[in-house]
């Protein structure tokens, strides 16, 4: 997805180096391999006679033989579905719907701007990733009005911290650690995301 001016601001504010090169490749990648510019790919999605995210997929891959993630990439630009990565206030209003939820979230960004100057909050549809050149923490909301804090640690770091269940917003996260109350973002959070900022 091109940007500029004041949406270029925006994405870079939420995306690292890493992604923002990441989002570029795939875009000129698809102009030099298929000799089509996203814009052009994004009218000739917008002909699709499906509606479906599989069958859109599976007509892409029929008609064009286009792989899933550019087909994916493709997809999320011709039919937005809400607030777009760069609209990170947006997204922020639609994650945290609870206002529990949305003090756990404030206090442990308040916490990663404050230790983490170079860290890149990065709001998503699903989660909040919090990175260096790589995501080092992820928050998404929990049931009751809590917050769940992903990091790239053993389970060993610390007594609050479960298990990882399967889940495509970790990245290499191994534990989570349940935040109930934003009076819960205390000491101990701050040595365990100092830990996992590290490693990213």
């Amino acid at each position: 997805m091109g940007v500029s001016g004041e949406k270029a601001r925006r994405a870079k504010s939420v995306l690292t180096e890493r992604q923002q090169k990441w989002f570029a490749s795939v875009e000129a990648s698809l102009e030099r391999d298929t000799g089509k510019s996203i814009a052009e790919w994004v009218k000739i999605a917008k002909k699709c006679p499906e509606t479906a995210p599989r069958k859109r997929t599976q007509w892409f891959r029929e008609n064009y033989g286009l792989g899933v993630n550019r087909i994916a990439h493709i997809v999320s630009v011709a039919f937005p579905d809400g607030p777009s990565w760069d609209e990170p206030d947006a997204l922020l209003d639609q994650l945290w719907k609870e206002k529990e939820g949305r003090a756990i979230y404030d206090a442990v960004a308040k916490l990663v701007r404050k230790e983490f100057r170079d860290a890149v909050i990065g709001p998503r549809k699903t989660f909040v990733s919090f990175s260096r050149k790589i995501q080092f923490a992820g928050i998404l909301p929990a049931r009751g009005g809590k917050a769940e804090l992903g990091l790239p640690l053993p389970l060993s770091a610390s007594k609050r911290l479960t298990p990882m269940k399967r889940r495509p917003w970790a990245e290499k996260h191994t534990a989570i650690l349940l935040l109930s109350t934003p009076k819960e973002v205390d000491a101990e959070v701050k040595r365990l995301l100092k830990l996992a900022y590290a490693k990213g």
